[in-house]
């Protein structure tokens, strides 16, 4: 595509280097201006949560997701990716939009990354089990660390969300990965994370910390390798390992609102100011 053409794409971007996935072409099911979540966690990339939603709604036409993958062609991916600028399990006809995905693309496994906090909900987890892959956020030891880090909207605990992820991982044949993103605050919970890692008996736990622009400082390799060992005998992955393979997005723009390669934004800069640390 030339660089002076208007990128088309609306729903769809990438593909992306993911450390956990591949070559990973996006899908984005709530793809609203401004980030769309049931949480406003204290890492968050896309800055703070525009948007504060807690209820499922429809906000992609399946036909209009079908009519942008067809223009996708043969791109080389590993993964297809329902995330995006906001929680995925909002998107109340998820299931449909990946049914469109897995037939526009088929071959493909198709992943999803939520922050599983609505995954208490049966109709969430259902349609959550249609994914070959979910990856599931996990970023707390206990309630107090929950409400700080993530900063949550919906009303259940922590305690909700870890059975509900027990419950899903009963249910569930395809790849559990509980992604777990590590700073300050959570550094010294290790064990205890490691311990309700355990308990949800993933197929792998991605041990994360903000590498992209973030409003908090990621930790040090040191001080990751620190946390791995605590979680010694389960299968996982540190993002200061693991590979990225080399990709070409299909358009910038789109990529780079999900992706964002410059500094958090300033909304999120100004919060942070004011608020202190959470």
């Amino acid at each position: 595509m030339d660089s002076d053409e208007e990128d088309p794409v609306n729903y769809v971007y990438g593909p992306v280097p993911s450390w956990r996935l591949g070559r990973s072409l996006g899908i984005d099911p709530v793809s609203t201006q401004g980030k769309t979540c049931s949480f406003d966690c204290i890492y968050c990339q896309l800055g703070r949560t525009v948007h504060p939603l807690t209820v499922r709604r429809c906000f992609v036409k399946p036909e209009a997701l079908r009519r942008e993958l067809a223009q996708v062609g043969s791109v080389s991916v590993d993964t297809v990716t329902f995330s995006g600028v906001g929680e995925p399990t909002l998107a109340a006809n998820l299931a449909e939009l990946m049914a469109v995905g897995r037939e526009t693309l088929p071959g493909r496994p198709v992943a999803i990354l939520t922050n599983a906090s609505l995954i208490s909900r049966e109709d969430v987890r259902r349609d959550l089990a249609l994914f070959d892959v979910v990856v599931a956020k996990l970023d707390a030891a206990n309630e107090e660390l929950f409400r700080q880090i993530n900063c949550p909207f919906v009303s259940c605990t922590l305690a909700d969300i870890v059975v509900g992820l027990r419950q899903f991982r009963g249910a569930f044949s395809g790849k559990l990965a509980l992604q777990m993103m590590f700073v300050e605050a959570n550094r010294k919970w290790a064990v205890e994370m490691a311990a309700l890692a355990r308990s949800c008996a993933p197929d792998e736990v991605q041990l994360n910390t903000p590498l992209r622009p973030s409003p908090v400082p990621p930790l040090s390799p040191a001080e990751m390798e620190e946390i791995e060992a605590a979680f010694a005998g389960l299968p996982t992955v540190n993002v200061y390992k693991a590979k990225r393979p080399e990709v070409t997005p299909l358009g910038e723009t789109e990529t780079g609102r999900r992706r964002p390669t410059s500094g958090p934004p300033s909304t999120t800069e100004k919060r942070f100011e004011k608020e202190g640390e959470r």
